[in-house]
C-alpha cells in the first residue's frame, strides 16, 4: 500500500472547482471523489495535484483521499472534524481570510505557541459557518538557513556539515525534508486540508537577504554551493507552493505543468532548467512570474512576488519588472468591492524606518567606500522593503490610489516579514473615496530580539520620523506621495490576523495564542 507522506493540502477553491495537492511514497493513482490524477516524479519524490470540477456552488462536502483505491485520508484515529471542500456561493457577501508569515517548526518551543496550530484548535471547535474561506501564508513557510536541531542531525547523517553551506540546506532533497517538517504537525495538516490556502515565498524560504541587491547576488555567485541551493529552492517552491496557487484553467494552459504531470518520467532535469531560467534576469525581466490573482466573491486577492522578481542588474533597481508590474496593474482593475494586495514585505513600514531605507538606497548607489559601507549596512539591517525600492514604492502607491478612487469599498495591503503586527492608515493629498490600510502580521511562530521591539515602536514616533525625513530630503529623496499613521500596534508575539468582509464593510482582527487556542485581540474597521 502506497503511503500518503504529506497532505492533503486544499489549495484553489472557487464556486465549482477545487485542487488538492499530495505527496506520496511512490507512484500511484490519487483519487478524491470522482476526480483522479497520476502522480508525477521529481528526483525520486512523487506528487499529485487533483483537479475537481463541476462541483455544486455553496456546498460543503467531506472528502476522502484514495491511493490506488485505498483510503489514506482522513486518518482513522483523528478526533478532528472531517476535511471538507467548501465551494463559494455566488452572491454571498461574507468572506473571511486569515493570514500571517514566518513560521518555524513547532519543535522550537522557546518561540512560544504556534499561532497556526492554535488557530486549527480554535477552528475545530467552531461551527463550520465560522471557518475562514481562505488562508494566506505570506512567506517563510520553511527556514532554509536556520534549521532545527533535528534537521541538523539529519543533515549531518547525509553530508559533512563542516563544509559550506554547513547546517543550511543545500539541495532539493533537503528542501523536501524542510517542507515535511513544517507541514506534518497533525493540527496544521488538518487545517491545510480544510481551508483553501494561497502562498508566496520570502527570503528564508531560500536564504536570508535573498535578492537584497545586485552586490548580494554577485557575492552568492562566487560560492560553490549557491547554484544547487537556488535550484533546489525554486524547484521545491514550484512543487510544494506555487502549483496550488493556480486554478484549473491556469493549470490547463501552463505548459510546464502539463509536461511534468504527463511525462511519465523523473522530471528533475526539466525542473532544474526551469529554475535556472526563473532565477535569471534578462532585459529587465525575470524568467517567470510568481505573482497571481484569486477572486472570492466581493474580494479580489492579488499576490505580488516581492522577492524572486526583483530587478537588480544593469543599474535599474525595482521590486518587480515593468512587464510584471503592468500585469499587476491590469489585475487591479474593477469587478470587486475589496482589493487585498498580498506581498511578503510591508509596503508601509514605521515612518522613520521607511525614510531611512530610502536614504540607504541612495547611499548604496554611491561609488567608493561610502557605497560599500552602505551596502554592508543594508544587508546587516535588512533594509530591503518597499521603501528601499523607492520607484516601485511610488508605483504601488499610484495603483492603490487609483483603485481606492474607482469604486472599491477598501484597499488593503497584507504583509508579514517584520516579526510584529500593526495596522496603518494611508492618506493621499487628494482624499480617496475608499480607505487604504497596511495590515502587517508576523510572526506565526518565531520571535524578535528585545532591542528590535524598541526600534519598531520608536519608528512610529513623530520626533524620530521628523529627523529621518529631514535626512531623506538632505539625501535628495523625494517626499513620499502619501502619508500614513499607525492605528493599531505595534503588537508583538506570535499571531495571525483575520480580514472579515460583509458586503462593503470590512474589519481586521489580530488573533494571538492563549494556551492551545487563540484569543481575539484588537480590531480595526477597514471601511
Amino acid at each position: 500500500m502506497t503511503e500518503l507522506l504529506l497532505g492533503p493540502l486544499l489549495r484553489h477553491v472557487d464556486a465549482t472547482s477545487a485542487t488538492i495537492w499530495v505527496e506520496t511514497g511512490g507512484p500511484c493513482e490519487v483519487r478524491v471523489g470522482e476526480a483522479a490524477a497520476r502522480t508525477f516524479e521529481v528526483s525520486g519524490h512523487h506528487y499529485a495535484l487533483v483537479v475537481l470540477t463541476g462541483l455544486e456552488p455553496g456546498r460543503s462536502t467531506p472528502y476522502e483521499v484514495r491511493l490506488d483505491g485505498d483510503v489514506v485520508w482522513p486518518e482513522p484515529d483523528s478526533d478532528l472534524p472531517p476535511s471538507r471542500i467548501r465551494t463559494l456561493a455566488p452572491g454571498d457577501p461574507r468572506f473571511r481570510l486569515v493570514f500571517g508569515s514566518c513560521r518555524k517548526p513547532r519543535e522550537q518551543d522557546a518561540l512560544g505557541p504556534d499561532a497556526l496550530a492554535a488557530y486549527a484548535h480554535r477552528m475545530a471547535r467552531l461551527d463550520e459557518a465560522e471557518w475562514p474561506e481562505s488562508l494566506l501564508l505570506l512567506g517563510d513557510q520553511v527556514y532554509a538557513d536556520e534549521t532545527t536541531d533535528a534537521t541538523q542531525e539529519w543533515l549531518a547523517r547525509r553530508r559533512d556539515t563542516s563544509e559550506p553551506p554547513g547546517t543550511e540546506v543545500a539541495d532539493f532533497e533537503e528542501f523536501c525534508h524542510l517542507y515535511f517538517e513544517a507541514w506534518c504537525d497533525p493540527s496544521v495538516r488538518w487545517l491545510l486540508s480544510t481551508v483553501p490556502t494561497s502562498m508566496i515565498f520570502d527570503d528564508h524560504d531560500v536564504r536570508d537577504d535573498w535578492n537584497t541587491s545586485h552586490a548580494w547576488r554577485e557575492e552568492m555567485a562566487r560560492t560553490s554551493w549557491w547554484p544547487e541551493r537556488i535550484r533546489g529552492a525554486l524547484v521545491s517552491y514550484w512543487v510544494y507552493q506555487h502549483l496550488g496557487n493556480l486554478g484549473p484553467d491556469e493549470l490547463a494552459t501552463n505548459d510546464l505543468y502539463q509536461q511534468v504531470s504527463k511525462s511519465g518520467e523523473d522530471n528533475a532535469e526539466r525542473l532544474r532548467a526551469f529554475a535556472d531560467h526563473a532565477d535569471e534576469e534578462a532585459d529587465g525581466a525575470k524568467g517567470t512570474r510568481w505573482s497571481y490573482r484569486r477572486d472570492f466573491g466581493p474580494v479580489r486577492l492579488l499576490v505580488i512576488d516581492s522577492r524572486a522578481g526583483r530587478i537588480l542588474d544593469g543599474g535599474k533597481r525595482s521590486m518587480i519588472g515593468d512587464a510584471e508590474f503592468e500585469w499587476i496593474e491590469e489585475q487591479a482593475a474593477g469587478g470587486f468591492d475589496h482589493l487585498l494586495i498580498g506581498t511578503s514585505l510591508p509596503w508601509l513600514l514605521p515612518n522613520a524606518l521607511a525614510a531611512a531605507q530610502s536614504v540607504n538606497e541612495r547611499a548604496c548607489a554611491r561609488p567608493g567606500l561610502r557605497g560599500r559601507v552602505s551596502e554592508w549596512f543594508r544587508q546587516l539591517a535588512d533594509l530591503e522593503h518597499w521603501p528601499s525600492f523607492r520607484d516601485s514604492f511610488d508605483r504601488l502607491a499610484k495603483l492603490v490610489a487609483r483603485v481606492a478612487g474607482e469604486g472599491a469599498a477598501s484597499v488593503n495591503v497584507l504583509s508579514g516579514d517584520v516579526h510584529h503586527a500593526y495596522v496603518a492608515r494611508a492618506r493621499f493629498p487628494a482624499e480617496t473615496a475608499a480607505p487604504i490600510h497596511q495590515l502587517t502580521c508576523s510572526p506565526v511562530h518565531n520571535t524578535v530580539p528585545w532591542y528590535m521591539n524598541r526600534l519598531f515602536r520608536a519608528g512610529w514616533s513623530r520626533p524620530l520620523t521628523k529627523v529621518s525625513e529631514w535626512r531623506a530630503r538632505r539625501a535628495g529623496v523625494p517626499d513620499a506621495p502619501l502619508t500614513w499613521s499607525c492605528v493599531s500596534g505595534p503588537h508583538f508575539g506570535n499571531a495571525v490576523m483575520s480580514v472579515d468582509v460583509d458586503g462593503r464593510t470590512a474589519t481586521a482582527t489580530l488573533l494571538q495564542p492563549d494556551g492551545h487556542t487563540l484569543a481575539d485581540g484588537p480590531s480595526v474597521r477597514l471601511t
